[in-house]
């Protein structure tokens, strides 16, 4: 009993402090409460010093625990209190335990791509796991904004990764750069240029090397080739270094690269056209470790409804099962190919029919959004409408839910992009 004593104690201690110094850090709110001729005002008051200043130490693992607790905004706040908070939110260890917290409680992001006013807004909502009713609504939290420039690239262990352009000393016209933004702390960061003499078609992607607890960035350019675009001058930054800098890797494999991709256990995955070819049938595969391609082919063209998923630790391709590419309310079937053993170039293909409730629920062209699992295909409409909404259809059921998001409607009719299984990762960049 005494022993619970004194963890409560040293919890309402830390509670006590946190909520101190946070309050310091604003300007004091009045008129909180009127009545009976007494107004109170709430702030950081002489008696909440001295509770402070007679307060119990409390233990690292415990104020983890605590922080962890927060919204990443008001850890934001946190950090700019005192030395000893910013300290311990940076320690690797907090980070880590942070972001398996995260990936217990995945949510749906809703990025705006808006070429009108130059921005990217970040909206993240709670994701059902498996929703059982139709109208089932989950609230939006808005996040961070970020200056758009051009391409979104993607996101990976909760950063993105988007093109900029930017002037550069003696160079009359601007340069296409990668930029990495994190929504859940609001910061971004402008990488070095690339080592190239090209200032334009550049695709990058974003990969989490677990082993090295690393973020590299993989990133190329096109040339016109004997009349056909092919991908070169194959670099690497990794981020977290003193200095930035491009190192240029070898690339064996003549192709032209997409913004289909995907990081998997340490792996990014993207679709690629074959020279020669004209369309995408081959997945390309960068080993962010050793940082060596190699590449698999498939069996045929991949529609332009393809999406990449993450199948129980797989490549999957998710796509439409007919011989028109958009999602649509006339789609029957999607098909699931999976990449069984990449040496052997083996997959596996599964077929699932949609229920006639399809063709009631869904009202606009769709596109695949992502995974929930291993059984629950995600759909997201093309443009926003009001409600804006999502599908969830459950393979195995073989059912049709649509689930509502709340706050969205200032958005009306604007381009949306959906990403499934958002982590929060407090990390700074």
């Amino acid at each position: 009993i005494r022993t619970q004593r004194v963890r409560y104690e040293r919890i309402h201690s830390f509670d006590n402090e946190l909520y101190s110094r946070v309050s310091a850090m604003q300007p004091p709110r009045q008129n909180v409460l009127k009545g009976d001729g007494v107004t109170i005002y709430q702030g950081v008051t002489r008696s909440m010093t001295r509770r402070h200043r007679n307060s119990l130490p409390v233990p690292d693992e415990l104020a983890i625990e605590i922080f962890s607790r927060l919204p990443s905004k008001a850890m934001a706040m946190c950090r700019c209190a005192c030395k000893l908070w910013s300290s311990m939110l940076r320690r690797q260890d907090f980070t880590d335990f942070f972001l398996t917290k995260s990936c217990a409680r995945p949510q749906l992001l809703f990025v705006r791509d808006d070429y009108s006013v130059r921005e990217f807004v970040f909206i993240s909502s709670p994701q059902p796991e498996n929703p059982q009713e139709n109208s089932y609504v989950v609230a939006a939290n808005h996040l961070a904004c970020f200056p758009r420039s051009n391409g979104f690239y993607g996101c990976t262990n909760g950063f993105f990764c988007y093109g900029a352009d930017r002037f550069f000393k003696g160079l009359k016209k601007p340069v296409r750069v990668p930029v990495i933004c994190n929504p859940s702390t609001g910061q971004s960061l402008t990488l070095p240029r690339l080592i190239s003499k090209m200032r334009y078609g550049v695709q990058s992607y974003l990969g989490y090397e677990p082993m090295e607890k690393e973020l590299k960035l993989l990133s190329m350019n096109s040339s016109l080739v004997s009349n056909e675009w092919i991908s070169v001058e194959y670099q690497v930054l990794t981020l977290g270094t003193k200095k930035l800098s491009w190192r240029l890797v070898e690339c064996c494999i003549p192709h032209c690269s997409s913004s289909e991709w995907i990081c998997i256990s340490g792996v990014l995955y993207y679709a690629a056209r074959a020279a020669g070819s004209s369309v995408n049938s081959m997945v390309v595969c960068f080993d962010l470790r050793s940082e060596k391609f190699s590449s698999v082919m498939f069996s045929k063209a991949m529609p332009s409804s393809t999406t990449m998923v993450n199948y129980n630790g797989k490549l999957g391709l998710l796509m439409s099962g007919d011989s028109h590419d958009d999602v649509t309310r006339s789609s029957t079937s999607f098909e699931l190919w999976v990449l069984l053993d990449a040496a052997k170039q083996e997959w596996s293909n599964h077929v699932y029919v949609l229920p006639p409730s399809w063709e009631d629920v869904v009202a606009e062209t769709m596109y695949i959004a992502g995974l929930v699992g291993t059984n629950v295909i995600v759909f997201s409409p093309s443009y926003q409408r009001v409600p804006y909404y999502v599908i969830y259809f459950n393979v195995e059921r073989r059912t049709i839910t649509k689930v509502g998001i709340q706050g969205l409607e200032a958005f009306q009719g604007k381009s949306f992009k959906t990403y499934l299984n958002y982590v929060e990762n407090v990390k700074l960049i």
